[in-house]
């Protein structure tokens, strides 16, 4: 049977592009590179929102960024699903969201918690949930950027600890980002397109293994 995976992401998994200002072409985002290699074993489904928050409002936002919110929502949307990916927590570095490590491993604990609390349709098995730490900050001369992340380099290096620790007490698998993906200084927060696409080849083996496949 055809295992469905979802990815919950904010604009890493949008696919943005710190060079054009604008959108990776759909092959080079790392679910479209996922999904490329699972082949007919798998259907990766994309879900991705620039600004996207683990559990946070940003009442800058157009849009609801709040993480927690929209999952409900999204996960009865795409039921039945094997596997949750989430890769969030950059944008909760910004201080008018968040702006701390601890607070983005809290969001991402009540997450895993509405997924294993969601109210399934049809008696739907509750999918596996892997987590994923983002590549982190850099430093960059991009002005907007670095005042909306002040300190954001420091705090987004512990999020890999953070989200490990999180995943083993919570029985979640876990891939940290930065073991293969580093961030641009063109901005200090997206990813290039070989950084985009490293991060769907470095997440096959774990998503594999948590599929069964």
């Amino acid at each position: 049977m055809v295992k469905t995976v979802l990815c919950y992401g904010d604009s890493l998994t949008w696919g943005y592009d710190a060079d054009t200002i604008g959108r990776h072409a759909f092959e080079d985002r790392w679910p479209s590179v996922l999904q490329e290699a699972l082949g007919d074993q798998a259907r990766v489904i994309a879900e991705g929102l620039n600004g996207r928050t683990t559990a946070f409002d940003d009442h800058l936002a157009d849009c609801d960024r709040n993480g927690a919110r929209v999952l409900p929502t999204i996960l009865q949307t795409h039921a039945p699903l094997d596997l949750v990916v989430i890769l969030l927590g950059t944008n909760d570095m910004k201080p008018i969201v968040a702006g701390s490590a601890f607070a983005a491993c809290q969001g991402i604990a009540r997450l895993v918690r509405l997924v294993r609390g969601h109210a399934w349709p049809f008696d739907y098995e509750v999918p596996e949930i892997l987590i994923v730490a983002p590549p982190v900050i850099c430093e960059t001369a991009n002005a907007p950027f670095a005042a909306s992340f002040p300190g954001g380099v420091e705090e987004s290096s512990k999020l890999g600890t953070l989200y490990r620790d999180l995943a083993d007490e919570l029985a979640c698998g876990f891939f940290d980002g930065a073991s293969v993906a580093v961030t641009t200084p063109l901005d200090g927060i997206h990813l290039d397109a070989e950084n985009t696409r490293a991060l769907g080849r470095g997440l096959e083996p774990i998503v594999r293994m948590m599929l069964g496949l």
